[in-house]
């Protein structure tokens, strides 16, 4: 067990320079305030994610690496304006890009931990479960046939810390903490402040417009915080001249607010967290040609655009998240008490298009080819109800300390998809004889593919954590999952930390874990209709356990399991450097893939059972491949004074490499394991993110002035292409880019910050555009495409 002095430092570190991550945004040090005043401002407790043992803890005294990223700093003054981008920009293990041209992908960014998954991270909210997103991806060039949380529902104002804990903890929180677990702690602090912000691209397009406040006030012996944000991105476009697609960020406008806080109640407090958010997006689809092009009359009509069109697809997304719970004292243990609800939808409208075969009928029937020119295309939400009861309880007779921890969870889960109007998907003048049907950049919903589907689970863990002696620490966890839809699941954790002389702790884990099957993945349905070989085939994205799936052989999906294993070290050789080193390797088993599509010619005999249910073309979410991700995470922070005033340094490195060892077709499959997984989509699962990532920054402040410098680096990813072999596969160079700010305090409680961000205007690797996802001349990949950006920050506390 540390002693009270050395906790006073861990504490300190694990804020503040435990890890490079959390060294760069430490308020205290931001203005004028003296090391000794600074240092007294920051004695605060914090509950660290992967421990369960309440008090003061820190991230350096944790048998498992955790970052913990203080979220103060980045509100008022950072080059960032969501949640996805700026944890980016900070922490190496950490992903997230923006897509273009992938559909529904570009409306919401995914983001993944390790080279991951976006949906074998678990996100935590004030130590409660967040919900995902309604939203499977089905295109892009990163977590293709995964679900994942949306970051940017939360507003950065309303944050106090995100923990990201880099390490397997399924048998402490249950499915999906495989690469690991993000908590976001949000504010209830007094006070209100306010920042107003703006970007836009060095090229002139993509402006963003922020406007956000917050404000805590005591409330029955507790304190709520209420935060209100405004957030507007416009749209980019990097197509080249001439080209009529529009490549880069989609259109958003967010409206946010949360809540968060707690008053006395009997002999404890009572909780509430709380947000809603409404956000329409857009995003361009691929472009039509015009006249003396191939598109009329199969998917334009020269009476509506003769010069050819841009299709729109519209995003009406509504995210709402809460929690009331109840936290008090029965005897000698600790009780939290919580219900918590999430719930994620999405409603597509495609405007800027028409349906081909309408245009095409009506031209038929003597008029002009007319065909309406936006369509509700339908859409799908996701609900879910977590109900928890966790206990705790200090012994501190026992060794030199023992914390043991139990509880029990019940999650409720609903996934529906709704049809689009008719005119969103129907072939009017019949198939193949005209007009394609269905609305040209994104076809709706058909009726066919509308469902209702729920399941539930329960859950009951043990977790222990003792001082052995006060060199060591060992932690373990046992939990047990059961699944109405796939059946039970048994997982484990052991940890231990020793302190070795001269401030070094020594760590290590090993872990199992899994990940249930999302609903979206196991009923997620899309059909449309083509003219294959002459005849009128549907195109189907079958669901799991449906008519086409079952005929075609595919068995029912299980959940992912995993094994997780880390050894590290941290060093502390002062109040003022701190140094980590985690290696780590998750290898995954039954790993949930969309397989390629399967017809007649990749293989007859399934082709002909296909075809018999009037299929031409299926693709199937299936448990087929296994990886193994073996990674190194690295991080360091100092600080020191400079002159007259303080220069924090910090630097973060993380290298990852996951590759596919194993793809396990079903028996109805085998041989056809190409088709399964084929080349391109390989990549896509090994190296849809970069293999390494690296962030240096220097901030230097001095009196009412001053700067931060962060180097991001990027490194080289290979993708496939839509040919395959021969055509070589698409090599994107490891790429560097820089983020600079300035920033002056006109008094205490007002700074205005300027700066820009990737201020060398550095973009990915060209690629030859006719075999990238996209359609363009390179991915949305590491950084992104859009190039350099200006920003400008006013903050204000009142």
């Amino acid at each position: 067990m540390f002693k009270p002095t050395q906790l006073r430092r861990a504490v300190l570190l694990g804020l503040y320079g435990s890890t490079a991550l959390a060294a760069f945004v430490p308020p205290a040090f931001a203005q004028t305030t003296t090391p000794e005043a600074a240092e007294n401002t920051t004695m605060q407790s914090v509950h660290v994610v992967g421990t369960r043992r309440t008090g003061a803890t820190s991230s350096t005294d944790t048998p498992v690496p955790v970052d913990v990223i203080p979220m103060t700093r980045l509100a008022e003054q950072g080059s960032q304006f969501d949640l996805s981008q700026t944890l980016t920009n900070i922490s190496p293990s950490f992903n997230s890009t923006r897509q273009s041209g992938a559909d529904g992908a570009d409306l919401v960014d995914s983001a993944a931990l390790r080279g991951l998954g976006s949906d074998q991270t678990l996100v935590l909210v004030n130590g409660k479960r967040r919900h995902t997103t309604a939203l499977v991806n089905l295109f892009g060039a990163r977590n293709r046939g995964n679900t994942g949380t949306d970051l940017n529902a939360i507003p950065v104002m309303a944050i106090r810390n995100v923990q990201v804990l880099r390490d397997g903890a399924a048998a402490q929180y249950g499915s999906d903490a495989i690469a690991g677990v993000m908590n976001i702690e949000l504010k209830k602090s007094l006070g209100c402040e306010a920042v107003a912000g703006w970007g836009q691209y060095k090229e002139g397009d993509g402006d963003n417009y922020l406007a956000s406040a917050y404000c805590g006030i005591p409330v029955a012996g507790g304190s709520f915080g209420v935060t209100t944000e405004y957030l507007y991105r416009g749209r980019s476009n990097r197509a080249e001249e001439g080209n009529p697609r529009i490549i880069g960020d989609s259109k958003t406008e967010n409206q946010t607010v949360y809540i968060n806080g707690d008053v006395a109640l009997g002999e404890g407090k009572l909780y509430l967290t709380g947000g809603v958010q409404r956000r329409d997006a857009s995003s361009a689809a691929f472009a039509r040609g015009g006249l003396g092009t191939d598109d009329i009359p199969t998917r334009n009509s020269a009476a509506m655009y003769p010069d050819g069109f841009v299709p729109f697809i519209n995003g009406d997304l509504k995210d709402r998240f809460g929690t009331l719970g109840y936290r008090t004292r029965l005897g000698e243990w600790s009780g939290d008490f919580s219900q918590t609800y999430g719930y994620n939808r999405l409603d597509y409208t495609i405007a800027h298009t028409l349906n081909a075969s309408i245009a095409n009928l009506d031209l038929t029937n003597g008029g002009a080819g007319i065909s309406p020119s936006s369509f509700s295309a339908g859409g799908f939400d996701f609900r879910q109800l977590t109900t928890n009861a966790d206990f705790s309880r200090y012994y501190g007779n026992v060794l030199n300390g023992l914390n043991a921890a139990f509880g029990f969870e019940y999650r409720n889960e609903q996934y529906r998809i709704f049809a689009g109007e008719p005119g969103s998907w129907i072939d009017a003048d019949g198939v193949g004889i005209g007009g394609a049907g269905g609305s040209q950049g994104f076809p709706g919903f058909q009726p066919g593919d509308a469902t209702k589907r729920s399941r539930h689970s329960t859950a009951a863990y043990l977790d222990l954590e003792a001082d052995v002696s006060e060199r060591l620490k060992v932690q373990a966890a046992l939990r047990h999952e059961r699944f109405s839809d796939f059946g039970s699941t048994t997982d484990g954790k052991l940890a231990a930390a020793f302190k070795l002389g001269g401030d070094v702790l020594l760590r290590a884990s090993a872990s199992t874990g899994f990940r249930a099957p999302s609903l979206q993945q196991v009923y997620f349905s899309s059909t449309f209709t083509d003219f294959i070989g002459g005849e009128p085939l549907d195109v189907v994205l079958a669901p799991n356990g449906g008519a086409v799936a079952n005929a075609a052989g595919i068995p029912k999906l299980k959940e992912e399991k995993s094994k997780s294993f880390t050894v590290g070290a941290t060093w502390t050789p002062s109040r003022t450097t701190s140094v980590t080193a985690d290696l780590y390797r998750i290898d995954i088993d039954d790993r949930i893939v969309l397989s390629g599509r399967f017809d007649g010619d990749n293989y007859p005999a399934l082709g002909a059972t296909l075809a018999s249910l009037g299929v031409g073309q299926a693709q199937f979410f299936v448990n087929s491949v296994d990886t193994e991700t073996k990674g190194l995470d690295i991080t360091g922070s100092h600080r020191m004074p400079l002159g007259r005033g303080r220069l924090n340094t910090f630097l973060a490195l993380n290298f990852s490499k996951t590759e596919v060892t194993g793809v396990h077709a079903p028996s109805a499959l085998a041989g056809f394991e190409d088709v399964l997984l084929s080349e391109r989509e390989r990549l896509f699962i090994e190296q849809g993110g970069p293999r390494r990532k690296a962030t240096l920054g220097f901030e230097y402040s001095l009196g009412k002035f001053g700067s931060d410098l962060r180097i991001i680096h990027f490194g080289p990813q290979t993708l496939g292409t839509f040919s395959g072999p021969p055509v070589p596969n698409a090599y994107y160079k490891p790429k560097t880019s820089a983020d600079l700010s300035f920033s002056w305090s006109y008094s205490e409680n007002t700074r205005l910050t300027l700066g820009a961000t990737n201020i060398f205007n550095v973009k990915p690797s060209e690629q030859d555009p006719n075999e990238t996802d996209n359609g363009f001349k390179y991915e949305s990949v590491q950084f992104g495409l859009n190039g350099a950006a200006w920003f400008a920050r006013l903050w204000h506390k009142f």
